[in-house]
Formats: structure tokens, C-alpha cells, sequence
């Protein structure tokens, strides 16, 4: 069963991108997290990551079919 929470670590890794940009992802509110314990370290749900994924193929397909449709 895979991890139902992520830490920016395994976020960046995923999007292949350094966890100061997964905390400026949480930070600017494109990405929701939690704060978890008296260290309030963030984690990122699973399900959280998946819908934000998708928020950005669905942001991408007006320029991508804007894009091809021009040529």
C-alpha cells in the first residue's frame, strides 16, 4: 500500500523539482498541505498531489490545443 502522505522531499521527486519549489507551491496556495506535529513539518496527501497534477494538464490543454490548432 503506498504512503498515504508525502514529505517535500518525495513531492520534488516526484514533479522533479527541489522542495524549496514544493514549498512554494504550498506557500502560494497551488498545491494543499498539512502541517503535522510540534514541528509542523508539511506533508502532502497522496490524493492532494494527483488533483493538483491534473489541475495542470487541464491548465495546459487550452494552450496545447490553441497551439496546434494556429499551425
Amino acid at each position: 500500500m503506498p504512503p498515504r502522505f508525502l514529505t517535500l522531499a518525495d513531492v520534488g521527486e516526484i514533479l522533479n523539482i527541489s522542495a524549496q519549489q514544493t514549498y512554494q507551491l504550498l506557500h502560494s496556495g497551488d498545491l494543499r498541505g498539512i502541517q503535522i506535529g510540534p514541528k509542523k513539518v508539511w506533508r502532502i496527501e497522496a490524493t492532494e498531489l494527483e488533483s493538483y497534477i491534473q489541475r495542470m494538464y487541464e491548465q495546459a490543454r487550452p494552450r496545447t490545443v490553441s497551439e496546434t490548432s494556429e499551425a
